[in-house]
């Protein structure tokens, strides 16, 4: 059962993400009608939605696109801070998305936010705690279900992420449309753009749900 979990999530994530990076290579060389670059985009939409405490800064990298909500700014890679393409506008407009989300106090947005300090304790040490569980399994079980809690948080917080990044890519298509950024024929590639992203997002917990799954058979598996 595990094995088929991992390998079709695996399968997936390779689809998904070549299919993502596909479409941004390909509406990344699609330009706007109005000469409005990904920052254009990004400052336009804050202003719109009557946010005027968030910063639009680049950052280097690719993909390395972020709202930080502690030091309100709207990160965007250097290929989308000065693009006027489809893809830099659609990026752009979503990251807006969550600093929109942040300045109404989107509810999922902020259970996810509560759940980062106990999620960047778990990042560091569920590995070693998961694996020294499996080793004394018999002996001392608690720690290895200690690492199933742990990697159980990491699990929930790819799960609480879902609407926060679909609801963030909605709020950004309806403005893209009703601000005529986008126009009938580039719409669509927005829209194609920012699904495909968020298929990032649902293999992501899909294939933390696969691997928390593994733990929990391997714990009552040996128990039994």
């Amino acid at each position: 059962m595990y094995w088929i979990l991992f390998i079709g999530t695996a399968l997936a994530s390779w689809i998904v993400s070549a299919v993502f990076n596909s479409r941004m290579k390909k509406f990344s060389q699609v330009a706007l009608d109005r000469n409005m670059t990904g920052a254009d985009v990004a400052r336009k939409m804050l202003k719109d939605s009557g946010i005027y405490d968030v910063q639009v800064v680049a950052t280097g990298g690719m993909l390395t696109d972020h709202y930080n909500p502690l030091n309100k700014t709207v990160n965007l890679s250097e290929s989308v801070y000065a693009s006027n393409s489809v893809a830099a506008a659609a990026v752009a407009a979503h990251e807006c998305g969550h600093a929109v989300q942040h300045a109404k106090a989107y509810a999922p947005l902020k259970m996810r936010s509560a759940l980062v300090p106990a999620v960047n304790f778990s990042s560091k040490y569920v590995m070693w705690v998961l694996l020294g569980g499996m080793l004394v399994i018999n002996t001392f079980p608690q720690l290895m279900l200690a690492g199933i809690v742990l990697f159980g948080l990491t699990t929930l917080f790819s799960f609480v992420t879902l609407p926060v990044e679909i609801d963030a890519s909605r709020r950004a298509l309806v403005w893209l449309r009703t601000e005529g950024i986008t126009n009938n024929s580039l719409q669509p590639m927005a829209e194609s753009a920012l699904r495909s992203a968020a298929y990032t997002y649902v293999v992501a917990a899909l294939s933390s749900l696969a691997t928390l799954i593994y733990y929990i058979m391997i714990f009552t598996g040996r128990r039994n």
